[in-house]
């Protein structure tokens, strides 16, 4: 677990993600286990992230169909 939170502090968020899921996978200590699942939940992307890109991505489709309509 050690190397894992030392690849999240040195920026590998993705390494550390992977790392922690394989020791999830195998039969870790109970303390592992929590640290792992802190550690995956710590660095999880939040839900109203994908919310607000949804948004912008409406938003601009609202405004190219408006230009493509005002000028055609």
């Amino acid at each position: 677990m050690r190397a894992a939170w030392a690849r999240k502090d040195a920026g590998d968020v993705a390494g550390a993600r992977k790392d922690a899921e394989r020791i999830l996978a195998g039969s870790p200590s109970p303390e592992d286990r929590e640290r792992a699942e802190d550690l995956l939940r710590s660095t999880a992307t939040p839900r109203a992230l994908y919310g607000y890109a949804l948004l912008g991505a409406v938003i601009l489709a609202v405004l190219l169909g408006l230009a493509l309509t005002r000028y055609s």
